[in-house]
């Protein structure tokens, strides 16, 4: 794991593997870079570059009034210039789809395609109520294998069916750190707070962003039980983008784990566009 310094003097935790196509992947909210662990030994040909938001994984905590999308779309154009790259790729899981359509409404010149998993211009409610409803929580389980156990259960009723508990095992490793105490979250709990406070601003129009896409190649990957991402937006999108690659994964809820057989062809067709 490397680490560059943000604008603001944070250390901002990184991992940079592979060599060709520079590829950024941004995680989802709360989540980190060891998210895309079960996709990495999928994709062939590409430089591979994981981000950890700040606040998040091994990224330094700060103040939780910078766990915003523009700051850590601001802090993504920096590992970009840390790392000498003008122009990249983006696959983006849930939040970091919505950090790559704010880096197409703003600075375009530095994309070269965007990949979306389960997220779009807008989201369902009872998705955002459901994310509330464990953000910021410190976990009940003491252990990672019964944490694996518990989320085995409770994924179910988002929409994960047929997932081997290894599965969850290996989610929960990336997802917790363990300790005596028991477990802890992987992230600030003030993200809870930041989060919040965005939600008591009016909700802004994000299908300008998603257009700002335009002439870009662009792939969606949809749970197909998803809670955030509805079929309604997915076809409003589709109607928009004819051009957009997109898998629809069965048995997936939000958010599908990337390797997916369904997910694995949308992304590499993707990637081809721009190798």
């Amino acid at each position: 794991m490397q680490t560059f310094t943000a604008n603001d003097g944070l250390e901002i935790a990184f991992q940079d593997e592979g060599e060709g196509l520079p590829v950024l992947a941004l995680s989802g909210l709360t989540r980190n870079s060891d998210d895309f662990n079960f996709v990495a030994p999928h994709l062939k040909g590409i430089r591979l570059i994981r981000m950890d938001y700040r606040g998040r994984g091994r990224s330094d905590w700060g103040n939780h009034t910078t766990y915003t999308v523009p700051q850590e779309g601001l802090d993504a154009l920096s590992l970009m210039s840390h790392l000498g790259i003008d122009k990249t790729a983006i696959l983006g899981t849930s939040r970091g789809g919505l950090i790559a359509m704010g880096l197409a409404a703003t600075v375009k010149d530095k994309l070269l395609g965007v990949c979306m998993n389960d997220i779009g211009p807008e989201l369902a409610q009872h998705g955002l109520d459901n994310i509330m409803g464990y953000l910021g929580r410190k976990p009940a389980a003491k252990t990672i294998e019964d944490a694996a156990d518990a989320r085995a259960k409770l994924m179910t009723n988002f929409g994960f069916n047929d997932v081997p508990i290894e599965r969850w095992v290996e989610e929960c490793y990336n997802l917790f750190e363990q300790d005596d105490q028991g477990l802890t979250n992987r992230y600030d709990p003030a993200l809870r707070e930041a989060v919040q406070a965005a939600g008591a601003q009016p909700a802004p129009d994000l299908w300008p962003f998603f257009d700002a896409m335009e002439g870009l190649p662009l792939a969606l990957i949809h749970g197909e039980n998803s809670d955030l991402l509805s079929d309604k937006t997915v076809a409003e999108m589709r109607r928009r983008r004819p051009d957009m690659g997109y898998a629809k994964v069965p048995d997936r809820g939000h958010v599908p784990f990337l390797d997916e057989p369904e997910g694995l062809a949308t992304l590499n067709a993707w990637l081809e566009k721009m190798q």
